[in-house]
């Protein structure tokens, strides 16, 4: 199996508290009925979360993303894909879960959907 593959497939079972909430939301078509994917392989990297109909990323930060230089090379090259990206700290996630709904609601229908 791909290497990237098997990381895909290792982190859908290995998610934290906050990317377990948000995919409660948006699997099974029960976020306003859109298809999200989960810990999704793009180019070379995977991503959290992802809308394929509206290209919209989701990524579910803890501390480890403050100020990463390899995440803002990553997310160049996804926007240069195509991508819009939304980037949402754990604590945001767990503490304010509507609000992060509503953006992540509005991002989808701007897109097109």
């Amino acid at each position: 199996m791909n290497q990237q593959l098997h990381l895909a497939r290792h982190l859908r079972h290995a998610m934290t508290q906050a990317e377990s909430l948000l995919w409660r939301h948006l699997r099974a078509q029960r976020f306003a009925g859109e298809k999200f994917r989960r810990q999704q392989p793009i180019g070379a990297y995977i991503v959290d979360f992802v809308h394929f109909g509206a290209r919209l990323i989701i990524e579910a930060d803890g501390s480890q993303h403050q100020d990463c230089a390899h995440d803002q090379t990553r997310d160049r090259w996804l926007c240069a894909q195509g991508y819009l990206l939304l980037r949402f700290w754990n604590h945001d996630i767990l503490l304010h879960t509507n609000q992060v709904l509503d953006e992540i609601h509005r991002a989808v229908i701007g897109r097109g959907r």
